[in-house]
């Protein structure tokens, strides 16, 4: 897919400095809720480096932070089965060292969790938000993401909670997403039963979905941008693949999310309740009493001595 970014403009920093955006895209055009190609300037980053990807493998896999499967899986295996029904009996270093040959999809979860990550994942989405903040407010739960992938391995068909800034470092690879809105590909309860308890059974893969997708050939310094349960299955190319994911909630997300955990809530009542988004003011509505209810409880908690870290943490925590 052809990409034409605009030369990105410098923001200002918390402090007043100007930091050049690490993800390029147009801000004036930006619409947090379409999927769309964005640039990138990380692809020579020391910590793409082979040495440093293997020393953080290692660490990750000590904290039991590594999602691995082997390269038979499909684009129709269910995501959260893969690593049982297709295991990779590498080590996340045996996998990383020899990913030519290791015949393997590896994912290098939540790398915000470690110290040297957490500040590339604080620095590259704190370059963007200025840009995005007019449009998208409250960005929060900033998250990282590293998949290595051997040559024509699968990431099966899937969808996430959070908005995802997706970029090719090393490789090629092509990435089929889906509109969060077309319910033909993810209907609304299999949005809502995913946001309840994050359970993706009602996402069923089917051949005929890919004429209904954007398709991006990424290769190094592109990516993509996808909003929120926007369904997506990634072909690796003909070379091993570094990719990297920076995700994050935002006001938004947060909103979506508990209006989809209400409706899931009702469909257990056997009501069935009209699509998020059909009426906003029935949304509206709702999402002010959900809203009022949390903070009495939050409320209760605080006067209790248990109150827990803000609902707008920095950074995503693990178990979120």
């Amino acid at each position: 897919m052809a990409v034409t970014i605009p030369k990105p403009v410098p923001v200002m920093a918390g402090d007043h400095r100007q930091v050049e955006p690490q993800i390029e895209f147009d801000p004036a055009a930006f619409d947090p809720w379409r999927i769309q190609p964005v640039r990138h300037r990380l692809s020579n980053h020391p910590l793409f480096q082979p040495d440093a990807l293997l020393a953080l493998s290692s660490r990750l896999e000590a904290a039991g932070r590594i999602r691995t499967h082997a390269n038979d899986a499909t684009a129709g295996t269910p995501f959260n089965d893969a690593p049982g029904l297709h295991p990779n009996v590498l080590s996340a270093v045996e996998t990383l060292s020899s990913l030519r040959e290791a015949k393997a999809w590896m994912s290098l979860l939540n790398v915000q969790t470690d110290a040297v990550y957490r500040e590339l994942v604080g620095s590259v989405l704190d370059s963007v938000q200025p840009l995005i903040e007019p449009r998208d407010q409250g960005m929060c739960h900033r998250a990282g993401w590293i998949f290595v992938s051997s040559p024509k391995t699968v990431t099966p068909f899937h969808f996430d909670k959070e908005h995802n800034f997706i970029l090719q470092i090393h490789g090629r690879k092509r990435v089929y997403v889906w509109d969060h809105r077309d319910t033909t590909v993810a209907s609304e309860l299999a949005r809502d039963r995913f946001h309840q308890r994050h359970d993706r059974g009602e996402l069923q893969w089917r051949e005929g979905f890919r004429g209904r997708a954007q398709v991006f050939e990424l290769h190094p310094g592109e990516g993509a941008y996808m909003p929120t349960t926007s369904p997506h299955m990634v072909e690796n190319g003909d070379e091993p693949s570094v990719t990297m994911s920076f995700t994050y909630y935002t006001d938004a997300t947060r909103r979506d999310s508990m209006l989809h955990k209400t409706h899931a809530v009702l469909r257990d009542l056997r009501i069935n309740p009209p699509p998020v988004g059909r009426w906003p003011a029935m949304d509206a509505l709702m999402f002010t009493g959900l809203s009022n209810a949390l903070l009495l409880r939050e409320l209760a908690k605080r006067l209790i001595a248990r109150s827990r870290a803000s609902g707008y943490a920095r950074f995503a925590q693990v178990g979120m």
